[in-house]
């Protein structure tokens, strides 16, 4: 148990470390803020310019005839209401029959505490059609989930170390079937009109830079998953929108960089330099195209980084604003703010956040006592194939104090 008056004591005595470096993010914070003012002052064809004669492929963004179009980085939401029934009046004529599709996942990892490994994958899906039920026909939205076990041999194919059981291999697994079951549903909207195609969710970034820190045929499913996922959104023409809360992205700092490298900049995000500058409900940035300088991108391994685009969306009053990272055919046709404002529209019925995204995460979410039911049906099984399974002391130990 935490002991709290040790924890004070410990928390007091390094106060002044905090105190420096909450002082150095707000340095930071200033001199990103006159950068950005010096940065509003050009056009579109001015900063291209500054970054052609530097020659470098990957400056952090690139800016698009939207920069142009914006005042001091905003532009700005004109619906305005007057309470939140008037706002969800909007959302739900902007959704009328435009389905919205969000897929998400969950996992179960290999533990020591048995002596066989077994792992586990459930991705959950929920598409709203956002209509009436008609009598006796389909119904009107959609909850389900597929779930698959991942073997031991399936687990094993570390030739360092043979016999571990890392938790990599299952949370890759994750993350390639969710975007592979977003192709799935978009392929099987792909026949109907191009205004009925749904909204599709992923919950997370397009830009991979996790993967940089991987072995190279580690990180490969997951720059194979998102160049799928991107290329299946082209070609069906399904918007879709990789959506992240709480971004800690800082693409546009380092284009100020690139821009200003005199500039001494440490860790300010993106949403943290934005924020005072979208005031309003529903504002948004300037669309840019990613052109992020990660080990992957600087390899060549990452081409489609630049297939994506992102803007900052301010959607909650108190935190800074949402990134949604967007392929970059629908910029280019004409459609961003149209699948912008069902974003929006989503986030009015969600109270802040796409009520699409939240519904997935409740149908895949596997908790602790889901891990140990599984557990416990994996025992039961391998008894009826004539298999004892060993568990740790540790584990007998904890299962019997809980």
């Amino acid at each position: 148990m935490l002991h709290r008056q040790r924890a004070i004591q410990a928390l007091e005595r390094k106060r002044e470390k905090f105190r420096q470096f909450i002082q150095l993010r707000e340095e930071d914070r200033r001199q990103l803020t006159s950068l950005l003012e010096k940065f509003q002052g050009m056009s579109r064809a001015q900063v291209e310019e500054a970054l052609n004669q530097q020659a470098d492929p990957w400056p952090g963004a690139l800016p698009t005839d939207e920069l142009d179009q914006a005042q001091a980085m905003r532009l700005p939401f004109p619906e305005r209401w007057d309470n939140h029934q008037e706002a969800r009046s909007w959302a739900l004529a902007t959704l009328y029959k435009r389905p919205v599709i969000a897929v998400d996942g969950s996992q179960i990892t290999p533990t020591k505490d048995f002596s066989m490994p077994v792992g586990a994958v459930q991705i959950g899906w929920f598409i709203n059609e956002h209509r009436e039920a008609p009598p006796g026909g389909p119904p009107a939205y959609i909850k389900d989930v597929s779930f698959d076990v991942l073997a031991p041999d399936e687990l094993d194919d570390d030739q360092e170390n043979p016999g571990d059981f890392p938790n990599w291999r299952v949370n890759q697994e994750r993350f390639v079937r969710e975007c592979d079951m977003l192709c799935q549903l978009m392929q099987a909207y792909q026949e109907r009109p191009e205004e009925e195609r749904p909204l599709c969710f992923f919950d997370g970034s397009f830009i991979v830079s996790f993967a940089g820190q991987l072995r190279p045929d580690r990180a490969r499913p997951y720059l194979d998953a998102v160049q799928r996922l991107l290329d299946c959104s082209r070609t069906t023409r399904t918007p879709l929108v990789g959506f992240v809360d709480s971004p800690h992205s800082r693409d546009l700092v380092t284009l100020l960089h690139a821009l200003f490298p005199q500039a001494d900049l440490r860790a300010v995000s993106d949403a943290r330099l934005l924020q005072a500058l979208l005031p309003g409900w529903g504002d948004r940035s300037p669309a840019f195209v990613c052109a992020r300088p990660d080990s992957l991108s600087k390899e060549g391994r990452a081409p489609f980084y630049k297939e994506v685009c992102f803007t900052y969306l301010r959607l909650v009053q108190d935190r800074p604003p949402a990134r949604l990272e967007l392929p970059r055919w629908i910029l280019e046709s004409g459609q961003l703010e149209t699948v912008v404002d069902r974003v929006r529209a989503e986030c009015v019925v969600g109270m802040g956040y796409p009520y699409a995204i939240e519904t997935a995460d409740a149908v895949a979410v596997l908790t602790a006592q889901d891990r140990e039911r599984f557990y416990r049906l994996f025992q039961q099984f391998l008894e009826r194939e004539g298999v004892r399974l060993s568990a740790a002391r540790k584990m007998r130990s904890k299962r019997s104090r809980r």
